[in-house]
């Protein structure tokens, strides 16, 4: 069994600075730091998932993503800008922008 996680990673240790609203063996969701849109981790380092995992962590996203954002009002962006080697993917909403520079969300 390979080495699920890298060292000096921030996804990989997996620090609980914001709110976390769910965690099992695949993934964590919680909202991220830099943009305060909740955000799925992969708990396996590296940038390509199963095709079985992407599915449970985009729906688990999708789920707190609902709750949080509302339902039908996010979509999601699996684009790995900050930390390109550990996948993760965000549920953006339209407003996320505004709460990046200091908004406070609603």
């Amino acid at each position: 069994m390979r080495d699920r996680t890298a060292a000096g990673c921030e996804l990989c240790e997996a620090a609980r600075l914001t709110t976390w609203y769910h965690e099992d063996d695949v993934c964590w969701v919680a909202d991220c730091e830099v943009c305060a849109v909740p955000m799925v981790v992969w708990r396996t380092h590296g940038t390509d998932p199963p095709e079985q995992d992407r599915a449970h962590m985009v729906a688990e996203l999708g789920r707190v993503a609902d709750e949080v954002l509302g339902t039908g009002t996010w979509s999601v962006d699996d684009v790995m800008r900050q930390i390109p080697d550990h996948f993760h993917a965000h549920a953006r909403d339209p407003g996320w922008w505004m709460r990046r520079v200091g908004a406070v969300r609603r």
